[in-house]
């Protein structure tokens, strides 16, 4: 399972899984959108919805809806409730999306909710429009940074700060109204804060 080990308990991790499966099977029955017995072709082209777990998954490396849900608790405390009503699809190889809602698999569109995150690599990345929607939620790998280290990561630019969490991938807040609010995705190693901010998202202040 990629991402970094929470440490929580077995019963954790099997409340979360048996989450996934009763909130999501519904939507994401039917596997991912292929014929039985034929492998998935990872249409760049096309969205295919993830299986709801591992019985239903036909292309190995695909992962499925328990997968997801229990990365995002695993790693940043989000209970699988939070998606209870969205369903998650894949576009090409390891570009998962989230909709709220439920639609026939597969579907071709050009886009289908929000890019959410990508997978298939070493360490699964959430994407910034995911930590923006849901990362209020997150209650693990969360960094509140002061007014100028939120400007120096807008910007996009690293910096060097003091973190005793894991390494990784953080969700970066800012207090704003008096109130957390998540500007995006860090990634936190060697003593410095990269900021994940894509080029065209960046912003000076």
């Amino acid at each position: 399972m990629p991402g970094d080990d929470s440490g929580e308990s077995d019963e954790h991790e099997d409340r979360a899984g048996e989450t996934a499966a009763e909130k999501g099977a519904e939507r994401d029955s039917g596997g991912d959108g292929t014929e039985n017995d034929k492998v998935p072709t990872n249409d760049g082209q096309r969205f295919d919805r993830l299986p709801a777990t591992d019985a239903e998954r036909r292309d190995p490396e695909r992962p499925t809806r328990r997968e997801v849900l229990e990365w995002w608790d695993e790693r940043f405390g989000v209970d699988p409730s939070v998606f209870a009503d969205h369903t998650f699809w894949e576009r090409g190889r390891g570009k998962v999306w989230a909709f709220a809602g439920s639609a026939e698999t597969p579907v071709e569109t050009e886009g289908l909710g929000m890019t959410f995150l990508r997978t298939r690599r070493e360490h699964w990345k959430p994407t910034l429009e995911a930590v923006q929607r849901f990362g209020d939620h997150a209650t693990r790998n969360v960094v509140a940074l002061s007014r100028a280290e939120a400007a120096t990561f807008v910007a996009g630019r690293d910096q060097s700060l003091p973190w005793d969490g894991d390494w990784g991938f953080l969700v970066v807040t800012h207090e704003l109204a008096g109130e957390e609010e998540p500007l995006g995705v860090g990634l936190y190693v060697h003593g410095e804060l990269r900021s994940q901010v894509p080029t065209g998202r960046r912003r000076e202040f």
